[in-house]
């Protein structure tokens, strides 16, 4: 039978999932249902229902390095490898719909997500994941590019909109997804929690008919988030494909209604229902019906490729020559080595519980059930006969969940001072509460406890080596006491023998961050505003996020975006640019092989302009910040070596998205072209006549500050200017609470049930944190979730009427409440006797 001929019903019940996991197929139509997993680093195929945030059981697999870390490498083909392991696991596990990768913009160091999203700039982040997607997509099953879009924080994340200016969205939060879909096609894509300038993503025709599918192409399949979606109806009309995890029949029954009424086209329905047959077909390879684990060959070999992902993705922050007392060489005293590689004959004081108890992922619905647990601690001892560098003790050095404890410091600096002690490794960073889904990040501070270990440790008057432990940026106020630090982010189950190769030399480090690290928190751009606490979520700052902002204000830094050291040195010569691209020569001037990442960064006429004192530039052409990263190339060089390498321009390198006129367009004008290593180190320029298809305009003067990216400063009228049409919501607390309000704000509900449930579930999550160290994530879950998800998580057990009369109790009208609640129930369960009888052909 052709899908065309089913019911309505048959068609509608194809739209929504079977159950937490499992698409709901077709017998009559020879569709069957396929399975759906979290895996941005890891397949967690879950053992049971029921739990979608990773605290039950799942199958043992491999937990690679978070997105965060491996977009360190800045190496699109080092992705892919990985993806090409995690298909293959994903298909020895019977998985069709691996959910992943996440490639959000890293808007704010806080957002408690970030270690699973690449960068805060979309060049890098789309080409990262285009990897990754084309590697999980060889074995014949789908990615599942996420979360689809504008989606910056955790706090209220099911609850919040996003109010964004068009062209910010464009050309920053959507252009990495834009080459995802262009580069690797993935079969699937996930919409985010948030509304996006009013309208959920789930049912934003503007995002998922006018951007996704007709302008570039896409023609998969969209699955909501997981409890994402709000109205059936409307997201089959704005494109939404699947609606998961299994929201019972009420879906069905909605969608049925209105095809009766008219309010729905069938031919909508029989589109969506296509784009999920499609992902069934496409996959229809991996449904084999196995149950076993993972070969010990696979796992094996798996592992080792965890490793080299890590190895590629670690970062050298700093690595300066002892001075005769043996602490950190001040600038300019270089005749001594530098502290790394340790080499033979090094005897190491290991200090830091992470070097022994290791924490390589976050936490939430991407953790993996990791199949080996490595350690640096033994992975250095381990390693002693092969690379000569001894471990003569290890002390703790800290409380895990940073209680103040001097008797632990105490310890690790006597055995520091110890006589048999070269180098002091301090392996130190986040723990498990700070990195999480649901909850986002307070302080960009680690634990104190652990600063003060380390200022303690750099007292001793030995070179003290730091291994930093983090998903994303971090205070270092220790930094320059200390003679090396190695970035080694959330570097998955093979990241400390990883570690430890890049320790003694057997790898060069040659990871470059994807993201600026701000000196301190208050530097950020969004500081002010992140995250939003009530429903709107402005982002004010417009374009000037991470590197675009810190450039353009000219605001110092700790690392620039795209910094990273190696043991070799590398120098960059004679650049030149034609109709298609740049090429220059990259050498490698020292003794050892080395690998390096060149970087493409363009500046407009406006930007260019300003560079010259004849001109003013901030009136030549439209608003831009100072550079903006549009290619970039991983370059491997044996020593001495030199290499031409050549970087092509594409149809992201000069082009703004024109709002008046609704359409990309490219600036005509004198642009400047820089290459270097990182943002700040430039050390090539070359002017460039750009013929585009408009004219360089004067920028409008009312944009005020945000002319000099001063966005801290930008007034609400300037944002209106920006923001055009879109204007800008306001911010602030409802009268009465809706379905869309999440429980948390139920803690100054007017009723005291309501108010009594979300006080609880408050202290209760604070409580199992402070006890386990670890956050709560399902209740964590609940308190973010608005009334209306309730309708679609408990397999049809609450429709959409009962939510109301949940949310009357909430407002305060208890036995109103109560009485509708009762009603609704029985009048749910009649009718979703009814639709199950039709979908069995009774």
């Amino acid at each position: 039978m052709e899908l065309e001929e089913l019911s309505v019903v048959e068609k509608a019940a194809m739209l929504s999932g079977g159950s937490e996991w499992d698409s709901r197929g077709s017998d009559r139509a020879g569709i069957p249902s396929f399975v759906m997993s979290d895996g941005p680093h890891g397949v967690r195929r879950q053992l049971g229902e029921g739990d979608h945030l990773g605290l039950g059981a799942s199958k043992p697999a491999t937990c690679f390095p978070t997105a965060g870390t491996v977009a360190n490498s800045w190496d699109p083909a080092l992705a892919e490898e990985m993806g090409e392991a995690l298909g293959k696991e994903a298909h020895d596990l019977d998985v069709n719909v691996l959910l992943g990768p996440g490639l959000n913009i890293k808007r704010n160091p806080l957002c408690g997500r970030n270690f699973e999203y690449y960068s805060e700039d979309p060049i890098v982040a789309g080409r990262m994941a285009a990897g990754l997607i084309r590697g999980i997509q060889s074995n014949g099953i789908s990615a599942c590019p996420k979360h689809f879009a504008v989606n910056s924080q955790e706090l209220r994340r099911q609850a919040s909109n996003s109010v964004i200016d068009e062209r910010t969205m464009r050309e920053v939060y959507l252009t990495g997804f834009e080459i995802a879909v262009r580069e690797a096609a993935p079969l699937t894509i996930m919409t985010s929690y948030n509304e996006i300038n009013g309208v959920y993503a789930h049912e934003n025709k503007h995002l998922l008919q006018d951007i996704l599918r007709d302008e570039w192409g896409f023609d998969g399949m969209v699955v909501s988030d997981w409890g994402g979606s709000n109205s059936a109806v409307a997201a089959v009309k704005a494109g939404g494909s699947l609606e998961m995890p299994s929201p019972g029949l009420t879906s069905v029954r909605e969608l049925e209604r209105a095809v009766e009424t008219g309010a729905l086209s069938e031919t909508d329905i029989n589109k969506r229902a296509a784009e999920v047959a499609k992902i069934a077909a496409a996959t229809r390879l991996v449904g084999v019906g196995r149950d076993d684990l993972l070969t010990d060959a696979d796992a094996a070999a798996h592992h080792n490729v965890a490793r080299h992902v890590a190895e590629g993705s670690i970062v050298l922050l700093k690595n300066s020559a002892p001075t005769a007392d043996g602490a950190a060489a001040t600038a300019g005293a270089t005749a001594a080595a530098p502290v790394l590689p340790l080499v033979p004959g090094t005897r190491v004081a290991v200090i830091g519980d992470m070097a022994k108890t290791p924490r390589f992922q976050g936490s939430g619905s991407s953790k993996v059930n990791a199949t080996r647990n490595e350690n640096i601690l033994d992975e250095l001892t381990n390693a002693a006969d092969r690379t000569g560098v001894t471990v003569t003790g290890y002390q703790q050095g800290y409380d895990r969940q940073g209680a103040p404890n001097r008797v632990l410091i105490e310890d690790a600096v006597a055995l520091a001072g110890r006589d048999d002690v070269d180098v002091i490794l301090a392996v130190v960073g986040l723990d498990e509460r700070s990195e999480s889904e649901g909850l986002d990040r307070s302080t960009m501070a680690i634990p104190q406890t652990q600063n003060d270990l380390v200022a303690a440790l750099a007292n001793v008057g030995k070179p003290v080596v730091v291994v930093l432990v983090a998903g994303s940026p971090v205070e270092l106020p220790w930094f320059d006491s200390v003679a090396a630090a190695l970035y080694v982010g959330l570097s998955g189950q093979a990241g400390a023998s990883a570690t430890v190769r890049a320790l003694v030399g057997e790898v060069n480090p040659s990871g470059h961050l994807a993201e600026t690290w701000p000196l301190r928190y208050d530097d950020c751009p969004s500081a002010g505003w992140y995250p939003a606490a009530g429903r709107d979520a402005i982002y004010r700052e417009g374009p000037f996020v991470g590197y675009r902002y810190y450039e353009t204000a000219g605001v110092p830094v700790r690392f620039p975006f795209g910094y990273g050291l190696s043991y070799a040195t590398f120098t960059y010569a004679n650049l030149t640019a034609d109709d298609t691209g740049v090429e220059f020569i990259v050498t490698n001037d020292s003794d050892v092989d080395g690998a390096t990442v060149a970087q493409l960064y363009v500046s407009g006429p406006s930007r260019s302009a300003a560079n010259d004192d004849s001109t003013d530039g901030a009136n030549v052409g439209v608003l831009r910040p100072a550079r903006e990263l549009k290619g970039f190339a991983k370059i491997h060089l044996a020593a001495h070596e030199s290499q031409t390498v050549r970087i092509e321009f594409d149809r992201y390198t000069f082009r703004h998205f024109d709002t008046k006129a609704d359409k990309w367009a490219v600036e005509s004008g004198i642009w400047t072209l820089t290459v270097g290593d990182n943002a700040e180190h430039l050390p090539l320029s070359t002017p460039f006549a750009v013929a585009g298809d408009v004219d360089a305009k004067p920028a409008d003067p009312a944009l005020g500050h945000y002319l000099t990216g001063d966005v801290k400063h930008a007034t609400d009228v300037e944002m209106a200017v920006l923001f055009g049409r879109n204007g800008v919501a306001a911010d602030g607390k409802p009268v009465e609470f809706g379905v869309n309000d999440p429980i948390s704000s139920w803690a100054g509900s007017r009723g005291f049930v309501a108010r009594t449930v979300a006080n609880t579930l408050i202290s209760r999550e604070a409580k199992v944190r402070e006890k386990t160290g670890a956050p709560d994530l399902n209740t964590l879950f609940i308190l973010n979730m608005p009334p209306r998800a309730m309708s679609k998580m408990t397999q049809g057990m609450v429709d959409s009427a009962m939510v109301d009369a949940i949310v009357a109790i909430g407002n305060g009208h208890t036995f109103r409440g109560l009485g509708g609640l009762i009603a609704s129930y029985f009048r749910n369960q009649s009718a979703n006797k009814r639709i199950a009888k039709e979908l069995n052909h009774d």
